[in-house]
């Protein structure tokens, strides 16, 4: 168990307002990025099915973030996946990575367009090549939270996301979601994977900006 301070009320007054200068791991994430060919594996009928996909993330900065004492640097999200026989969307998905340089802790929110919300936790160093965040059902602080019908037709028991940096600025990822799927006698491992890069910079989170304008003003 993490050992929390007795004031539980009051901020940091020592903040760096330049988000971008202190997300610790996740500042390789900062920017926009694209893949013409992911990998998905999921559930059918019939099966599994193997889909490729074309994906697109933007991660943005966010202004500093404090729980009382607690103080979180983190990215805004999100993701939109579509595949080259549908021009339409395959997976859309939003959140924020967060980093509290403090004490290590990594944070994936992930929020679906299907009524599925999780937290996912782990812990990393700031020059780390490589990012595990994971949540579980029926956990009530790094959790899963479904619809009544996911629970009943799909329900999500785990899920992790594995991220690695690679030299060429590039990252890829491999997630896994394993799912108790109505009618099947064992849990299905649906797992996705891509390599991204980057085809755009990060802005300045809007806190950094105004400062940055008020210094530049005559």
């Amino acid at each position: 168990m993490p050992v929390f301070p007795a004031d539980v009320f009051t901020e940091p007054t020592d903040v760096d307002p330049d988000t971008l200068a202190n997300l610790g791991p996740l500042r390789r994430l900062a920017g926009v990025w694209q893949a013409p060919r992911g990998v998905d594996l999921n559930p059918k009928a019939d099966g599994p099915e193997r889909r490729e996909f074309i994906e697109r993330a933007d991660f943005q900065p966010i202004d500093p973030q404090a729980n009382g004492p607690q103080l979180f640097y983190g990215l805004r999200y999100h993701i939109h996946i579509t595949t080259a026989e549908e021009n339409t969307t395959f997976h859309d998905q939003v959140g924020y990575w967060l980093w509290e340089p403090a004490t290590g802790l990594v944070l994936q929110t992930v929020a679906i367009p299907r009524g599925q919300v999780a937290i996912a936790s782990g812990q990393s160093t700031p020059d780390a090549d490589t990012i595990l965040v994971r949540a579980e059902r029926g956990q009530t602080t790094y959790g899963i939270c479904s619809t009544t019908f996911l629970e009943y037709a799909f329900r999500t028991d785990s899920y992790q996301i594995a991220i690695t940096f690679h030299p060429d600025g590039s990252w890829s990822y491999v997630t896994e979601t394993t799912l108790t799927v109505r009618g099947r006698p064992e849990p299905f491992n649906h797992r996705d994977e891509n390599r991204l890069v980057r085809v755009g910079n990060a802005m300045p989170n809007p806190l950094q900006n105004i400062i940055a304008t008020q210094k530049a003003a005559p």
